[in-house]
């Protein structure tokens, strides 16, 4: 059983704890495969157990198998942070429990939704009066901008870069829609295809997932448009750079996408899971999402944000978007970005500095992609050892058949120590 302001105090002060220790935990996961299933009893209890027992065992059980995401010295993959305004945020939203089928389910999530990406676009410098909305992550972001895409054109075909993520491909496996990956430029970037007469969607990437590389997204509007097609920019990792005036370089041309995907829990300080879809063809999208059954039917629906995407049910995810863009303002969060950027061009510079490292692609937003001179083999079992050490956790892509190494910064606490730190371990 629980009682809630006790138990509720002693979960705040276990959250608060573990953000204060979390840079002396492993950063990496320690534990095998099935280790800790067999830690877990195989049926549920039968008699109600003390919230203290919970947090009891996930400090045994579940904290040593965690990969803590919100170390400093996560480098992997795209690093996040899940900032203290929108983990409280969380739990208000949990405590409200709002299910915003439509508008009368939920007055407040509603309008404090589309408030709230309004001001993200605002704070990017995206067009006025494009739709926003949020969905749970890029991945099904871009499964509703290809549905829309289709259901526009009444086109199969989506187009995109070879680098671009790989849930484009499988957006258009689930969809039954036929995915031509183009090849890159030698800038990495998208080479815009020759015949798009058959395409429904292109998607240009803002910031691919290995190299954060950035597709010439003018361009390829301007020839999808030509031929009818729909042009989605998947712009997850890089767009909340875009607060930051001096990165709107790789903005240019996405004013002319009829969608676009930004995730604030990748570099805006949200907890996961908070993606932001934008269109400039709001009416055609609600075509293609509207179904409203009479049950639902009401006269004053015309907020209902179910009809622009997959799902009907919708948690109150704009609380903690609110909550952290109010904590932090403008200039904090471009404080954070920005420091972000810095130390990963000083992780480059050491990088290029060294005549035992190699920089194989350009150092892009927070993206520092390298590698040890030598073989792909002693490269990987580089990697291997760094991460089990425990000390930092780092991730590998491929460029041109060799295996290669990626620094990715994008945790609110990391110091220029964590990343001098990182430059410590894997030298050592």
């Amino acid at each position: 059983m629980t009682d809630f302001r006790t138990d509720g105090a002693a979960a705040l002060d276990w959250a608060a704890r573990y953000l204060e220790r979390v840079d002396e935990l492993p950063v990496l996961a320690q534990v095998k495969p099935g280790e800790l299933t067999a830690r877990l009893p195989q049926s549920p209890p039968e008699q109600a157990e003390p919230f203290a027992d919970v947090l009891r065992d996930l400090d045994e059980l579940l904290v040593p198998a965690l990969t803590n995401w919100q170390h400093p010295r996560f480098f992997a993959y795209f690093a996040v942070t899940a900032s203290e305004p929108g983990i409280l945020a969380e739990l208000l939203a949990a405590t409200l429990n709002q299910v915003a089928i439509l508008w009368r389910a939920s007055p407040a999530s509603t309008e404090l939704e589309l408030r709230v990406v309004d001001w993200v676009r605002q704070l990017l410098g995206l067009p006025e009066g494009w739709h926003g909305h949020i969905e749970d992550t890029a991945s099904t972001s871009t499964l509703a901008a290809l549905i829309a895409a289709r259901h526009v054109t009444g086109r199969n075909v989506v187009v995109c870069s070879e680098h671009a993520h790989s849930s484009v491909e499988k957006d258009a496996r689930m969809l039954g829609m036929e995915l031509r990956k183009a090849p890159a430029d030698e800038e990495l970037r998208l080479r815009v295809p020759d015949d798009l007469s058959d395409v429904a969607a292109v998607v240009a990437t803002v910031g691919t997932t290995s190299f954060a590389s950035v597709d010439p997204v003018r361009e390829l509007a301007e020839a999808a448009h030509a031929a009818g097609a729909w042009l989605h920019v998947d712009a997850a990792y890089a767009g909340p750079s875009w607060i930051c005036e001096e990165e709107r370089w790789s903005q240019d041309g996405v004013e002319l996408a009829d969608s676009l995907v930004v995730n604030p829990h990748k570099w805006l300080l949200v907890p996961m899971d908070c993606s932001l879809l934008w269109t400039a063809r709001p009416d055609e999208f609600r075509e293609a999402f509207s179904l409203t059954p009479e049950y639902l039917r009401t006269a004053d629906d015309a907020y209902a944000l179910a009809d622009y995407g997959p799902a009907l049910g919708r948690r109150f995810r704009s609380l903690k978007l609110w909550a952290v863009l109010r904590c932090y303002g403008a200039e904090g969060l471009r404080a954070i970005l920005r420091e972000h950027v810095r130390l990963a061009e000083l992780f480059a510079s050491w990088v290029e500095e060294s005549p035992d490292w190699e920089l194989v692609a350009p150092q892009r937003f927070s993206l520092v992609v390298f590698r040890r001179n030598g073989s792909d083999e002693h490269n990987e079992r580089l990697l291997e050892r760094v991460n089990a050490s425990g000390e930092i956790f780092i991730s590998h892509t491929r460029l041109g058949g060799r295996y290669v190494l990626r620094l990715a910064i994008g945790n609110a606490r990391t110091t220029e120590a964590d990343v001098r730190r990182a430059w410590e371990v894997l030298n050592r």
